[in-house]
């Protein structure tokens, strides 16, 4: 077989698409080849494998996955061709069609691709039905090439709101060993890490298979790991409880940096969706937030034109999010995804409405950013200064405990991977400066 007989050292290219769990599990694939004599290169040309983990959010991205795999054959006719991720998972059956892809690899096998490679049967796929997964892969990672280290604890999906294909991509909720977790954090920390990001799917239903919540995996973070700070991926509204924020305000390793799934800022929209909370709750919610912690950064994700919103729909969502304090709002156009209950309705908005709609929340968004960047000018922010400097300046630079990127006035390296007191004095040109106190 050419992948089990090639003599010289195989190379190979990966490109990621989509959520921290990807970059995460991409790390992981790297990590799985060049511990079995694989070489990562920069040049699709020189590589004998193209490796996509791909991303199905959205039908975007399955387009874009296409694109990706026919370009990799264009440029380089010899290549080996591998996708994997959520697209691979979802439409295995219509990419082997294609003769621009040669192998099909699942979520849950790619953890340990070279193996299932060389393990593979003529069709070419190893693609299991991941709804049968009942327990998370442990998998150990030490990527040191980043300042922060990333940690998945989680993977799948109970939820079954209407407009989304990742539960059957990525299958049922599974947690870490939370002992498993506190060993990967402390062997971070050994490393020389200074932050971790906690990732996943759906990391606020950590725990919920075994017995546990996300509370308890924290506080055994608190009390049974070196690391000075920890961020928390994407929480749905209703899994921040006050007792969490109680412990989050008493913690000394948590960053104030909040993700929130709110997908809507409509009651109506927000039922159709099949999403358990209304506005009103998440609005107090927020306030709550930004009166607990000292300039919190408080994302959030919202789809605009979900079927059946209205321009009445849409413009109570803009309303109320320009009265919340979000920091930023990311947001993008439903999708229409088969095998959903969104995808049935009739009721479906033009495609067009979508994104202008989706942009005007962009724009929306811009403002809130700055004018949350501009409360912090003038504050003194505890800083991680990246291992790596800005590349157009040659300045420091690093990331607040509140996710503010900043430039810092100062080329020396021996600041890099440490944490410094930073004066945040100025933002222009889209960029923050601050001075080392």
């Amino acid at each position: 077989m050419y992948f089990l007989y090639y003599t010289r050292m195989k190379r190979f290219y990966i490109h990621t698409m989509g959520c921290k769990a990807n970059q995460f599990e991409s790390s992981i694939i790297i990590e799985n080849l060049e511990k079995n004599g694989f070489e990562q290169v920069k040049d699709i040309k020189n590589a004998d494998y193209y490796i996509l983990n791909s991303c199905t959010v959205t039908h975007k991205s399955d387009n874009e996955a296409m694109y990706l795999l026919r370009a990799a054959k264009h440029k380089n006719q010899k290549i080996t061709t591998i996708i994997t991720g959520c697209v691979a998972q979802i439409e295995k059956e219509k990419l082997l069609e294609n003769d621009f892809v040669d192998y099909v690899i699942g979520n849950n096998e790619k953890l340990d691709l070279y193996n299932i490679l060389t393990n593979i049967q003529n069709s070419h796929c190893a693609v299991n039905d991941i709804m049968q997964l009942d327990k998370f892969n442990q998998v150990e990672l030490l990527d040191t090439t980043k300042t922060r280290a990333s940690l998945k604890i989680q993977d799948g999906c109970d939820n079954r709101c209407t407009y989304c294909i990742i539960p059957f991509a990525r299958g049922k909720s599974r947690s870490a060993d939370i002992n498993f977790i506190v060993e990967q954090i402390n062997n971070f920390s050994d490393h020389g890490f200074k932050e971790i990001v906690l990732t996943g799917i759906h990391i606020g239903q950590w725990g919920k298979d075994i017995g546990l919540t996300l509370l308890d995996l924290l506080k055994e973070i608190e009390t049974r790991t070196k690391i000075e700070r920890y961020r928390l991926g994407s929480l749905n509204p209703l899994e921040i409880t006050d007792e969490l924020l109680e412990f989050l305000k008493s913690s000394k390793k948590f960053c104030p940096h909040f993700h929130l799934s709110l997908q809507s800022a409509c009651n109506k929209t927000l039922r159709s969706m099949n999403r358990f909370y209304s506005v009103e709750n998440y609005l107090k919610q927020i306030e709550k937030i930004n009166t607990i912690f000292d300039l919190p950064f408080l994302g959030s994700d919202i789809i605009t034109g979900f079927a059946g919103e209205t321009d009445e729909d849409f413009n109570i969502t803009v309303g109320n999010l320009r009265k919340s304090g979000l920091s930023q709002i990311h947001t993008f156009p439903y999708s229409i995804r088969k095998g959903t209950v969104g995808a049935e309705s009739l009721d479906q908005v033009d495609e067009k409405k979508r994104q202008m709609r989706a942009d005007i929340v962009k724009a929306l968004s811009a403002l809130k950013r700055i004018e949350f960047i501009n409360k912090n000018i003038g504050k003194t922010r505890e800083i991680l200064i990246e291992k790596h400097t800005d590349k157009k300046t040659g300045l420091l630079k690093g990331v607040s405990r509140n996710y503010l990127t900043v430039l810092i006035n100062s080329k020396d390296t021996k600041y890099t991977n440490t944490i410094q007191n930073v004066k945040l004095t100025e933002f222009k040109n889209g960029k923050i400066y601050g001075e080392l106190v």
